[in-house]
């Protein structure tokens, strides 16, 4: 833990490369849904979706992976779910766009990852995803958009990586100072 002064949601949340491909219980599985489920969004328009797959349906799995790309799919391949956010970029009221869509499952996926940190679980967020390619698999409609994938599921065996993967597992987790962050004044 980074900061003892954080909720441990918070800062016992990190994003590992060494997954154990044991499958998560359905009922668990079902709170993490809930959890995105439950997130605030504009105008409670709700705009995520989220393709998933877990590793005990392995046709299913192996599609999603392949959504990926090449160098996330080297660690991905053992977590036993993936998923692939998706954004409504048009409010389904008003036909009208949503700038907000972005935020709102940005807002989606922290709260499936929170709760599965409070379930012992770890998930790594990636912007390394093919978006045409899950655009022709999963035959997404014109005003939705890939977001980014995620995998969850248990620590694994940081030997399964390749060196280079184990290097990176092993460096230090960092951010950059608050008053980087968060300007009073403007930039």
């Amino acid at each position: 833990m980074n900061n003892p002064h954080l909720h441990p949601l918070l800062a016992e949340r990190w994003s590992p490369l060494a997954f154990s491909p044991e499958p998560i219980p359905p009922d668990v599985l079902e709170l993490l849904m809930e959890a995105a489920r439950w997130a605030p969004s504009c105008f409670n328009e709700q705009p995520w979706r989220y393709l998933y797959a877990t590793i005990d349906d392995a046709e299913a799995h192996a599609q999603l992976l392949s959504c990926l790309v090449p160098a996330n799919q080297e660690w991905a391949k053992h977590a036993p779910f993936l998923a692939i956010s998706v954004a409504k970029l048009t409010f389904t009221r008003n036909g009208k766009p949503n700038s907000y869509g972005w935020h709102d499952v940005g807002q989606a996926t922290m709260s499936l990852v929170a709760e599965a940190t409070a379930h012992g679980l770890f998930a790594h967020q990636m912007g390394g995803i093919l978006p045409d390619r899950i655009r022709e698999l999963y035959a997404l409609p014109e005003d939705y958009v890939p977001v980014a994938g995620l995998a969850i599921g248990r620590l694994g065996d940081p030997a399964q990586l390749s060196p280079a993967l184990q290097a990176r597992e092993a460096s230090p987790r960092t951010r950059r100072p608050i008053a980087h962050t968060f300007l009073k004044n403007g930039f």
